[in-house]
């Protein structure tokens, strides 16, 4: 199975450190889903989420209220 195509850039939240080495990024994927990696070490791999998971991660996310 082929990974779906990247086409944005990676980009990291705001809320990195001061290094700016210490969070994940992520790039929005064809079909609008997110493909995610960490920071410090991109080439150990990426995960790719659809639409509907990343929408959901979201939500649960905000829901938390702790950020």
């Amino acid at each position: 199975m082929s990974s779906p195509q990247i086409v944005n850039p990676f980009r990291k939240s705001s809320y990195s450190g001061a290094n700016l080495n210490e969070c994940v990024e992520v790039a929005e994927t064809a079909y609008g889903g997110r493909a995610v990696r960490d920071s410090k070490c991109p080439a150990h791999g990426t995960t790719y989420h659809s639409p509907t998971a990343w929408a959901a991660f979201l939500t649960a996310v905000k829901a938390d209220g702790s950020h």
